[in-house]
């Protein structure tokens, strides 16, 4: 019911029963997963959660789409300093969505970067005391490949695709916190076909 109230680009699909995991023993349905997708801008996030997760059962939320539906380009149709407050509302909103959708008992794939640990410990969190399990899912990415994948996402338009130059990048790696030690699984670069 409260799913029907959601409208935009991330909003249209129906809350249905998960179907990405299996009855456990008893023949209970365990409690609904929710990927945490952590990893820099071009690691593949995007791909992994469009090529295996949403066949899967698994709802997207992806921040990046919704800023993008709302506001244009990063550092096109918007000043890139304008990022953190435009991002502030979407967050919250994804945040009331994820809510909704593992109470009613759906798995979600959260397509966010979740650069810090602190980040990642609130959504975990979030995800419990709504009755769901995390899978943090870690995308480690060498520079050069970014710097590659990134030159082929430059050329494009779409909201997956934000402007980084090299030294932005490097920004990037440098308030990026990789999961130690927080029970990320690693999806290896290259692993799962080509990133979007």
């Amino acid at each position: 019911m409260y799913a029907h109230h959601w409208v935009g680009r991330f909003y249209d699909r129906p809350v249905h029963k998960q179907t990405t995991t299996s009855k456990t023993q008893a023949g209970h349905e365990p409690r609904p997963v929710v990927y945490l997708l952590v990893g820099l801008t071009g690691s593949g996030k995007t791909t992994y959660a469009k090529q295996h997760l949403v066949p899967a059962g698994a709802v997207r939320l992806s921040v990046d789409e919704e800023i993008h539906a709302r506001h244009g380009r990063y550092g096109v149709d918007y000043p890139e300093h304008e990022y953190f407050s435009l991002e502030e509302p979407v967050v919250a909103e994804i945040r009331e969505r994820l809510t909704a959708l593992v109470a009613a008992g759906q798995d979600v794939v959260l397509d966010h970067g979740l650069w810090l640990r602190p980040a990642r410990d609130e959504w975990k969190k979030i995800v419990e005391s709504a009755g769901g399990r995390w899978r943090l899912l870690y995308f480690p990415v060498p520079r050069e490949e970014l710097l590659r994948r990134l030159d082929q996402r430059n050329r494009r338009d779409d909201a997956n695709a934000l402007t980084v130059t090299p030294s932005a990048l490097d920004d990037f790696y440098a308030r990026f916190d990789p999961p130690q030690g927080e029970g990320e699984e690693i999806i290896e670069a290259g692993s799962f076909g080509p990133a979007v």
